[in-house]
C-alpha cells in the first residue's frame, strides 16, 4: 500500500478539526433513551480511555519512526486521539452520563494497560506496535463505532464521529503502509529481536493486561445487544487487508498479530477460556494497588480546543 508521506502529512494537517466548532447544545440529546444511558455509559467510558491509550501508542511510534515525515504524522495522530477522547467525553456530558468537569473512572483492565504502557511502551519494537495499533483501530472503526452510530440517533453524535472516522481512515492508511514497509526489510534480525523481546517478562505481562481488556470490552458490548460476530468480522479485515501485500505478509510482527486475531475470531478457541478467566481474575485487583494515573493519562479533559 504505497503512500506519499508528504501528501499524507498535508492531508492530516488540513483535516484538523476543533471541538468548539461542534454545537454541543443542538437538539437531539434526548434521542438517547433512558434505558440506553446506563449501558452506553460503560461503552463510552471504554471508548474514551481506549482513545487515550491510542494516543500514548502513537507517541511511542513517533519516537521510533525512521522518517521525519512519519514522525510528524504520528505526532498529529497522537493529538487526534486525544481530541477523539475529549469529543467522546463531551458527548457523555451532553447525554448526562458525567457531570461538567468529571472524568469517568477507567475500569481495572484499562488501568492495567495504562500502567503497563507507562513503563514499557517505549520498549515495544516499532513493527509490533504498528500492528497492534492497526488491529485495535480496525476493531474500533469497523465494529464499535458503527454499532454506536446504529444505536444512537443524536445528530451531534453522528457529526462528531464523521470527523473521527475521517481521522481513523487516515490512521489506517498509514498503519498498513508502514506494515508493508516493515515487511520489505530483512526479517531474520527482526524475528530474532522479536523472539528476544517475547521471552522478556515485560512482554508476558503486556499480554496478561492486553488480553482481558479485549475480552472485557467484548462483554460490555454484548450486554448492550451487540452481535460479537460484527467485532470478529472487523478483526478479520485486518487479516484480509494486510494479506493483500506480499511484503506485509512477510513481516513477522504482522504474522504474530494476525495469528492472535485468528484466535480471537474463533469463539470456540481455547484462547477465550484464558481471556474470560483473566477478566474474572482482574476484577478482584484493588485499583489502589496501581497507584495514581501517570501524567499523560491525567491530561484527559473536556477543553474544547
Amino acid at each position: 500500500m504505497k503512500l506519499d508521506l508528504d501528501e499524507m502529512l498535508q492531508k492530516v494537517q488540513a483535516g484538523r478539526w476543533e471541538l468548539r466548532a461542534i454545537d454541543w447544545d443542538a437538539p437531539g440529546a434526548d434521542r438517547v433513551r433512558p434505558e440506553q444511558r446506563e449501558q452506553l455509559r460503560d461503552f463510552m467510558c471504554d471508548l474514551v480511555w481506549i482513545e487515550h491509550v491510542g494516543a500514548r501508542g502513537f507517541a511511542a511510534l513517533a519516537d521510533k519512526a525512521p522518517d521525519p515525515r512519519l514522525r510528524a504524522i504520528y505526532r498529529c495522530f497522537e493529538r487526534e486521539e486525544e481530541q477523539h477522547a475529549r469529543a467522546e467525553l463531551a458527548l457523555m456530558r451532553r447525554w448526562g452520563m458525567v457531570r461538567p468537569g468529571e472524568i469517568p473512572d477507567a475500569n481495572i483492565n484499562v488501568r492495567l494497560v495504562v500502567a503497563w504502557l507507562d513503563r514499557h511502551a517505549d520498549d515495544i519494537d516499532f513493527a509490533t506496535l504498528t500492528c497492534v495499533i492497526a488491529m485495535l483501530e480496525v476493531a474500533l472503526d469497523g465494529a464499535l463505532v458503527k454499532f454506536l452510530l446504529d444505536e444512537v440517533h443524536d445528530p451531534v453524535c453522528h457529526a462528531v464521529f464523521a470527523h473521527i472516522n475521517r481521522d481513523e481512515a487516515r490512521h489506517l492508511a498509514v498503519d498498513f503502509h508502514v506494515m508493508e514497509q516493515n515487511g520489505m526489510r530483512p526479517q531474520t534480525r527482526a524475528t530474532l529481536r522479536m523472539l528476544a523481546r517475547a521471552l522478556h517478562p515485560t512482554a508476558a505481562l503486556g499480554l496478561l493486561v492486553y488480553v482481558p481488556l479485549l475480552s472485557r470490552m467484548r462483554d460490555n458490548l454484548v450486554r448492550m445487544g451487540f452481535d460479537e460476530e460484527r467485532l470478529y468480522r472487523a478483526i478479520r479485515r485486518f487479516d484480509q487487508v494486510g494479506s493483500r501485500s506480499p511484503h506485509t505478509r512477510n513481516s513477522v510482527a504482522y504474522r504474530a498479530i494476525r495469528a492472535h486475531g485468528r484466535m480471537v475470531v474463533r469463539r470456540d478457541h481455547p484462547y477465550h477460556y484464558f481471556g474470560d478467566a483473566m477478566v474474572a481474575l482482574t476484577r478482584h485487583i484493588p485499583p489502589r494497588l496501581l497507584g495514581p494515573l501517570p501524567a499523560w493519562a491525567q491530561a484527559l479533559s473536556e477543553r474544547r480546543a
